[in-house]
């Protein structure tokens, strides 16, 4: 893959769907049980049914995106701490295939991450563990273990909020280039 298809079309379209992710949390945290929702696209119903029709599917996508997107960056989960990818699979693609004039990127150390959050080093690494625990077991296996845990949802908003400007940081700055437009819209809630 070239590039350009990567640094135009497919970063920026997992970095929207983390930040879809994001809008999801914060939606369906709005209520204790998902409401009435009626989906319309261009002006048409095309959809009814509960939020989680929207919110569950969104969620899920995002954290698969989140997942790529650390792991692009050269991150991984090892022995419960936040490390470094040892090697690549072949065809996989990650930061250090990028440079700039000063030489190619490195793979994002974990230590420089943990320390750009303001809640503090380990509640960034919890938020970031969450990601690859939730991919692994969450998402892959049949589990009561979301619901066990109810801080997820919490750092999960954490990671999502921090994992596309870790990507601007570290990816679209040091090569001169503008963040891409990857944040969605949306309408306030009428009360």
């Amino acid at each position: 893959m070239n590039e350009t298809m990567l640094l135009h079309k497919l970063i920026p379209y997992r970095m929207q769907a983390v930040d879809t992710l994001n809008y999801a949390l914060r939606l369906r945290s709005s209520w204790s049980d998902a409401p009435c929702m009626t989906m319309y696209v261009d002006g048409k119903q095309v959809m009814e049914g509960n939020l989680n029709a929207f919110t569950n599917p969104a969620i899920e996508a995002g954290l698969v995106h989140c997942r790529a997107l650390l792991e692009f960056l050269g991150l991984c989960e090892k022995n419960g701490r936040l490390s470094n990818r040892k090697k690549r699979q072949p065809g996989d693609v990650g930061i250090e295939h990028f440079h700039n004039a000063d030489g190619a990127f490195k793979m994002v150390a974990p230590e420089a991450i943990l320390y750009r959050y303001d809640g503090g080093p380990d509640e960034a690494e919890r938020a970031l563990l969450t990601i690859f625990h939730i991919t692994n077991k969450g998402l892959a296996h049949v589990t009561a273990d979301l619901a066990t845990h109810p801080e997820h949802g919490r750092l999960l908003e954490i990671a999502s909020r921090g994992i596309p400007t870790l990507v601007v940081s570290y990816l679209y700055t040091p090569l001169g280039m503008a963040s891409p437009n990857y944040k969605i819209t949306s309408q306030p809630r009428e009360a």
